[in-house]
C-alpha cells in the first residue's frame, strides 16, 4: 500500500515560491489501478515523482507498506525504489542497446547475475509481446513497441508498484489502447498496483478502479471511478468528465434542465420513455452519456420540461424520486 500523507512540494524562484502540491493525502491499495488526472501544470507529474523520491517533498510522508521514503538511508532508498517501476511519455530508452540490453540494464544495475537476467528477460519480452524484436534497436521500433521495451524494464526488478507518467500521450488512439490493456493484464496477471498519470479521461475510463482530480496543486476530490465519473463535485472534474454536459446545460432554452444521475443504483430499464408515457409528457434530451461498468450504467442525462409548470415540473420531480433516479436542477 502506498500512503501520502500532507505532501507538499515548493520550488524557490527569484519572484517567490511556487508550490507545486499542497496537502497531498491519497492511498493506493494493493491492487488498484489508481488514475491521476488533472490539467496541465496541475501538479500531477511532481505527485508521481514524489512518491518514488525522483522529487523530494518540501512536507510531507511518502509512505511504500509503512516505511517513509522521506526518512531512510540512500542505501535503503535504493533498495526500496527496486519495488518501485517507472515509464514515462517519451519512453527514455537507450537508443545504443538492443531491446533485450535495454531490458537488462536494471538488472545488471541490481548485479543478477547473468542466467537470471537472461531468464527474467525473456519472461519479459513474452509479456510485452515484443519475443521478435529483442535485438532489434529502439530506432527500429514504432512508438507503441518502444513502449512496451519500457514497460518490460521498468518490471524487469519485479517491482510491486507501477507509476505511469502520460506513459499514452504519445501514442495513437489504437497503439494507446494496446498498452492500456497491457498495463491491465499486468495488473491481473502479475498482481502490480498500477498508478497512471494523465490528462485523458479515456485512460481512466479504460482501465482505473480508482481516481484523483488535481487542480492548482490540490486534490479536489478522489474516490472510486464509478462515484466521480456518476457525479463530479468539482469545477475541474466536470471540465474533465462531462464538458459536453456543460456545454449542454449552459444552453438558454427557456426551459428547466434536469441533470439525471446514473450511478450504478438502477437498472437499464427505458426510464424516459416510461416517464413519457406514465405522465403523459413529451420529454426533450438535450444532453445524455452513459457508460457501464461492471455491468452497471453511470453517467448523465439531461432532460428539459416546459418552464414555469410548477405542478409539471414538481409531478417530474417525484416520478425520479420514487424510481431512485438522482437529480439536479440545472440554471
Amino acid at each position: 500500500m502506498i500512503e501520502i500523507k500532507n505532501l507538499e512540494k515548493t520550488y524557490p524562484s527569484k519572484s517567490g515560491d511556487v508550490v507545486a502540491l499542497k496537502d497531498i493525502n491519497l492511498t493506493v491499495e494493493d491492487g488498484d489501478i489508481y488514475g491521476i488526472i488533472g490539467l496541465s501544470g496541475a501538479g500531477k507529474s511532481t505527485l508521481v515523482r514524489c512518491i518514488n523520491l525522483l522529487e523530494k517533498p518540501t512536507d510531507g510522508q511518502i509512505l511504500i507498506d509503512g516505511e517513509d521514503l522521506t526518512k531512510v538511508s540512500k542505501k535503503r532508498l535504493l533498495e526500496l525504489r527496486r519495488n518501485i517501476g517507472m515509464i514515462f511519455q517519451h519512453f527514455n530508452l537507450l537508443e545504443q542497446r538492443t531491446v533485450e540490453d535495454n531490458v537488462r540494464f536494471p538488472l545488471e544495475i541490481s548485479k543478477v547475475k547473468r542466467d537470471e537476467q537472461n531468464k527474467r528477460i525473456e519472461r519479459l519480452l513474452e509479456i510485452v509481446n515484443l519475443s521478435d524484436k529483442a535485438k532489434s534497436y529502439p530506432s527500429q521500433l514504432s512508438g507503441g513497441q518502444k513502449q512496451r521495451v519500457a514497460i518490460a524494464r521498468a518490471l524487469a526488478t519485479n517491482p510491486k508498484y507501477l507509476l505511469c507518467d502520460e506513459a499514452t500521450s504519445a501514442l495513437d488512439p489504437q497503439t494507446t489502447e494496446s498498452i492500456l490493456d497491457l498495463l491491465k493484464e499486468i495488473n491481473q496477471t502479475l498482481g502490480v498496483t498500477v498508478i497512471i498519470i494523465t490528462h485523458e479521461m479515456k485512460v481512466i475510463e479504460k482501465i482505473c478502479t480508482k481516481v484523483a482530480v488535481i487542480d492548482h496543486s490540490n486534490v479536489v476530490e478522489n474516490g472510486k471511478v464509478s462515484d466521480v465519473f456518476a457525479d463530479p463535485k468539482s469545477d475541474v472534474a466536470k471540465q474533465l468528465i462531462i464538458p459536453d454536459l456543460i456545454r449542454a446545460t449552459a444552453e438558454k432554452t427557456g426551459d428547466v434542465k434536469l441533470r439525471l444521475i446514473f450511478n450504478g443504483e438502477v437498472t437499464d430499464r427505458p426510464l424516459i420513455s416510461a416517464l413519457a408515457l406514465d405522465l403523459g409528457i413529451a420529454v426533450n434530451i438535450l444532453y445524455a452519456d452513459t457508460k457501464i461498468y461492471d455491468k452497471r450504467p453511470y453517467g448523465h442525462m439531461v432532460i428539459t420540461i416546459p418552464n414555469g409548470d410548477n405542478e409539471l415540473i414538481d409531478r417530474v420531480t417525484d416520478y425520479l424520486a420514487q424510481k431512485g433516479i438522482n437529480y439536479k436542477k440545472e440554471l
